[in-house]
């Protein structure tokens, strides 16, 4: 079985889908959008949260390529802002061989759940 690392790294989604991704994942917050992602409830670790938006993004790249009625392009844009923000986030935690055990990584997690602050949501432009 491949790594996390591996596996995000081997994600190949069309260009489309995939800048609308990196755009998407500027604005991201990891408090605001995984549980709407997610569903609510505690907020998991952020490789759990890979590993889960991983499947759920597989499902929906198999719907888009069947070509299935219940395809919804937005939830996948969804899916795809979200798991390149917690793939994000998982880089500023650091790699997890310079972890040397578990109590430690709880630590960082907690520590790093505060460089990612949700970006201010500005007003529109008035007309």
């Amino acid at each position: 079985m491949q790594d996390l690392y591996s596996r995000l790294t081997a994600l190949r989604r069309p260009r489309l889908l995939a800048r609308s991704a990196r755009l998407g994942a500027r604005s991201y917050c990891r408090k605001r959008d995984l549980p709407r992602v997610l569903g609510y409830g505690t907020l998991p670790r952020p490789a759990v949260a890979a590993l889960q938006l991983m499947e759920l993004e597989q499902g929906m790249e198999d719907s888009r390529k069947r070509g299935e009625a219940g395809y919804s392009l937005i939830r996948h844009v969804e899916l795809l802002i979200a798991l390149a923000g917690e793939a994000e986030f998982l880089e500023r935690l650091g790699s997890p061989s310079d972890t040397q055990t578990a109590a430690a990584a709880g630590r960082r997690v907690e520590q790093a759940t505060g460089i990612t602050p949700c970006p201010p949501v500005s007003a529109p432009p008035a007309a």
